[in-house]
């Protein structure tokens, strides 16, 4: 077999999973980068160095960050604008590799979605990929910091009634990554994306991801990493 083809084995235990939804169990990207590449143009940016911060955080933070002479308070109304735009857009979201199976095995499993999109806009691309809206979930209007603050899977830990030392996050992004490991979890990272940020493992979809259910009640994930 080609070296290039070769894959490790790696096997975690959990007592909860914290999801964080694009780029993770939803593309969405398609409708990202259209949003923000439109974005990036109207205000004088280049859309490639947007596209670069936006993944993983709230519409405002990006805008921070990218304008940040600009008053908060305009980043705020143009971010409500943004996410009206793109929960009507869901041309092109469709599930990451493996989803579906994957929501599946966690079904009757402590999980929760842990998202810095808004509720409206969390529903709208989870029925758009035909995924299941897990019980627990934090949006962005349950927190009061984007990641990579850690606020949104501490809240997701609380929810759930779990320690956070006990939980597993999945995410694809820098920022989601920093606030998994700033919350104190592992973070098994998704995709091409999360590679580059160190996270406990990483694998190139969820086709790569086993969940079984241990004696003593925990999750058991045994990856095949990238």
């Amino acid at each position: 077999m080609p070296a290039s083809t070769t894959t490790a084995t790696a096997v975690l235990t959990a007592k909860a999973l914290l999801l964080d939804m694009d780029g993770t169990i939803v593309n969405s990207d398609a409708v990202v980068e259209r949003c923000w590449h439109d974005w990036a143009v109207a205000h004088g940016l280049d859309p490639e160095k947007a596209l670069k911060v936006v993944h993983g955080r709230q519409g405002y933070a990006t805008m921070a960050i990218l304008l940040p002479d600009r008053p908060m308070e305009e980043n705020l109304a143009e971010n409500a604008v943004m996410l009206a735009r793109e929960t009507a857009d869901t041309e092109g979201v469709v599930p990451i590799g493996g989803a579906p199976a994957f929501m599946a095995a966690l079904s009757a499993l402590p999980h929760a979605l842990v998202t810095s999109a808004d509720a409206a806009l969390a529903a709208a691309r989870m029925n758009a990929a035909a995924l299941p809206m897990p019980e627990v979930r934090v949006t962005a209007e349950s927190v009061q910091a984007s990641k990579p603050d850690p606020e949104g899977f501490l809240m997701g830990a609380a929810a759930l009634g779990v320690d956070p030392a006990d939980c597993i996050v999945f995410e694809d992004s820098a920022a989601g990554i920093a606030a998994g490991q700033a919350a104190g979890m592992r973070v098994i990272g998704v995709g091409p994306r999360a590679a580059a940020h160190s996270p406990t493992a990483h694998v190139l979809d969820l086709t790569a991801v086993e969940v079984a259910t241990s004696p003593d009640g925990s999750i058991t994930l045994t990856l095949r990493t990238a």
